[in-house]
């Protein structure tokens, strides 16, 4: 566990109320393995999760995507746009390792506009010689 970053009661998702609050208003960002509903909101980033036998009829695969999912967002909470996240698990997380999983949270995040834009500026590199002006008669 990375130290100063936590995943404390207050920054979860839990009650029925909430749940159906978020889903009713929320916007909606899907991939083939998840879906986030993203409710703007004051406060710190907050995140439930809706894992269903329909995905995995184990809990122990059922559990290992929450626990996938719950790491991610607890790493990267600091950086998210604040609000209420419902992360709503499909079948095809089952099948998904955990690199899969990360990726896929990380990619529907960025299309849900939740983290910042990255800091590169263009598609190509930085040139490693400097741009001068060349002096005349050299």
């Amino acid at each position: 566990m990375t130290a100063g970053v936590r995943y404390p009661r207050h920054v979860r998702v839990r009650a029925r109320a909430d749940f159906d609050r978020i889903f009713a208003s929320a916007t909606r960002t899907a991939s083939p393995m998840l879906a986030v509903h993203l409710l703007s909101e004051d406060g710190p980033p907050r995140l439930g999760l809706a894992v269903s036998r329909k995905v995995d009829k184990r809990a122990v695969g059922r559990n290992r995507i929450k626990r996938v999912l719950r790491d991610v967002f607890r790493l990267l909470q600091p950086r998210l746009a604040p609000g209420s996240y419902v992360v709503v698990a499909r079948p095809s997380a089952a099948q998904a390792d955990n690199d899969a999983l990360r990726a896929a949270f990380l990619s529907v995040l960025k299309r849900a506009r939740a983290l910042p834009p990255s800091s590169t500026a263009g598609t190509m590199p930085a040139s490693p010689i400097p741009s001068t002006p060349a002096s005349p008669g050299a």
